[in-house]
């Protein structure tokens, strides 16, 4: 069977949990590994996803070490959502609040 690797890049604003783990992972950039294969028997050329991975950068005492977390396309989706929606609370909130001028 023909398989074939994707690789893309996610930025996250702010910390975030993704699928069921319970890690918290800080804001920044992730690079995420998709694998599919291809089907065979059809007319067509078409690809089935088989996993996806998010990468993940160690830090502190695993700084240069890289782990593969699995994930599904609906906990990255969910994930970005969910740090899109609070980004555009906080911003909205930042920009309702301006600095107080010194009143003397």
């Amino acid at each position: 069977m023909l398989t074939r690797s994707t690789r893309s890049v996610v930025t996250f604003s702010n910390d975030f949990m993704i699928g069921d783990s319970q890690r918290e992972l800080p804001a920044g950039t992730y690079e995420i590994l998709v694998e599919e294969e291809l089907l065979q028997g059809i007319s067509f050329e078409a690809y089935r996803r088989t996993a996806t991975y998010l990468m993940v950068q160690g830090r502190e005492s695993n700084a240069g070490q890289t782990t593969m977390q699995v994930i599904t396309q609906e906990d990255l989706e969910h994930a970005i959502a969910c740090d899109r929606a609070f980004s555009e609370t906080t911003n909205d909130s930042e920009a309702a609040l301006s600095p107080q001028e010194g009143t003397t």
